[in-house]
């Protein structure tokens, strides 16, 4: 067997020295650690995989697998995999992707509903016991390219180019971890994943169809949850929500009533004509360019420079953007790069403007994707009977829920009309009141108190319980 270099390119070819068969990994020792190394002959993908890192989850037991899939040429998409606390064997799996686009899912990791977290003050994590392995065997996938530790060559510009990667991507975990085949499976996503959640997981079911009638070769996903808190899924209702928030939020006013008559007539004569004029998914770049460009200048822009607030969080002032979270000086740490199989430093949210590099919410503004509308995949999802929760904390100003519940009442499905005409009851965990709901049929909506954007961060218990209900495919309901 030949081992290359450490300065040499990971991923091997199919045919690299015959090194390996569909469903055989080879050990390959390099930097100090071993790797489990193979290329699955089905999707081209090879796979380099570190077992049993030490980081992270430490509960004694559960495995853990770190490293690349590739899903295209010179394309290596980084994840990590930790097995259920709780009956893996039987356990559902669930993915976790973070918005931006372009922010990693190791902020969902390590700042939400991981098996890990940051203390205050913290410089090494903790074991997280409202970790959502607690019940399901948890994937946190970094895409596209040139998201956290992901690298290569990005051909991504849009969630609709995204969704094909990630199918592929999971057609790898499968072929890869084929105990997890026609499991139950859950999406569950934040922000931007108000594009992404409804457009992967309509490009599966479709890829599911397409299985079925012969068209596709693949393994069929089990699709049966989809979670989306405070997404990004249709901007007009999300443009016109943030004159609403911004005055009756519950917190504090953020403008006064006579900027808002000017923000209303703003949103009536400039964004939302602009808006009418971008297709989704696909098509017409430079009018969803000009949307984007004058619902930003008429609308978000103008709120933000009027008052000092978190756009995350309105109940704490204008954010210093230049702290990186502990978990992103920890992660940097060449120890742990090293010892999580990483061959790219981490970013949270990319943003690096060297020559060369990638920047994936730069490449998604050159095909105006943020200006689209994913109300009409949202609607085929729910249609389709997958169990969908669409919730949010209500102290996140750029993805509220005033916006979001306005979207999800207009969720084309058998139910809308109950349900757009449904009010929200009191939700409880344990008897104390954390926020507001409804549900009818397979949609649920829930608000959640005193959280910001990263809802699980703010309410790990109410996370915890909203997401082991919906992934059993049950309506969310109070304890």
């Amino acid at each position: 067997m030949k081992v290359l270099p450490a300065s040499a390119l990971i991923f091997l070819t199919a045919s690299a020295n015959g090194l390996v068969v569909d469903g055989r990994s080879k050990l390959v020792e390099r930097d100090g650690r071993t790797y489990h190394q193979l290329v699955d002959r089905s999707t081209n993908a090879t796979i380099e995989i570190v077992k049993n890192s030490g980081i992270c989850e430490t509960t004694p037991g559960v495995n853990t697998y770190s490293g690349y899939f590739s899903v295209g040429p010179e394309m290596n998409m980084f994840f990590w995999f930790f097995e259920a606390r709780n009956n893996s064997e039987t356990a559902p799996l669930a993915t976790w992707f973070n918005g931006g686009p372009g922010c990693s899912s190791m902020i969902g990791l390590f700042e939400e509903n991981g098996p890990c977290h940051f203390e205050t003050g913290a410089v090494e994590p903790s074991l997280n016991p409202n970790s959502w392995n607690e019940f399901a065997n948890m994937l946190y996938i970094d895409q596209p390219i040139g998201t956290g530790m992901s690298y290569g060559i990005d051909n991504v510009t849009s969630t609709a180019a995204a969704a094909p990667y990630v199918w592929s991507f999971l057609q790898a975990f499968y072929n890869q971890f084929p105990e997890y085949k026609g499991r139950d499976f859950g999406l569950f996503t934040e922000s931007y994943g108000g594009h992404y959640g409804p457009g992967f997981a309509d490009y599966i079911l479709d890829q599911n169809a397409a299985i079925d009638a012969g068209r596709v070769t693949g393994e069929k996903i089990n699709l049966v949850a989809l979670g989306i808190n405070n997404g990004w899924t249709d901007p007009g209702d999300l443009y016109k929500a943030y004159i609403d928030y911004a005055q009756f939020n519950g917190y504090r006013p953020l403008i006064t009533p006579q900027y808002a008559a000017e923000y209303y007539a703003a949103y009536a004569a400039i964004c939302k004509p602009a808006l009418d004029l971008c297709p989704s998914p696909v098509g017409d770049d430079a009018a969803c360019i000009a949307a984007n460009a004058a619902c930003e200048g008429s609308i978000y822009s103008q709120i933000t420079a009027d008052s000092d607030f978190d756009v995350y969080d309105v109940r704490e002032p204008s954010i210093n953007a230049g702290l990186p979270g502990a978990y992103s000086v920890y992660l940097n740490r060449p120890d742990v790069l090293r010892a999580i199989g990483a061959k790219h430093p981490f970013e949270d949210c990319t943003n690096t403007l060297e020559p060369g590099s990638i920047v994936p919410y730069a490449e998604f503004q050159v095909t105006g994707d943020m200006a689209r509308s994913y109300l009409t995949q949202l609607s085929n999802v729910v249609k389709a009977g997958v169990r969908t929760l669409l919730w949010a904390g209500d102290a996140d100003f750029i993805c509220n829920w005033m916006g979001f519940l306005v979207t999800a009442n207009r969720v084309d499905y058998p139910g809308q009309d109950k349900f757009a005409n449904e009010i929200l009851v009191p939700y409880t965990v344990n008897g104390v009141p954390h926020g507001t709901f409804k549900t009818v049929e397979n949609l649920s909506f829930l608000r959640v108190f005193q959280a910001g954007h990263e809802v699980p961060m703010y309410q790990p218990e109410t996370a915890l319980q909203v997401f082991m209900q919906t992934l059993k495919d049950l309506p969310i309901s109070s304890t």
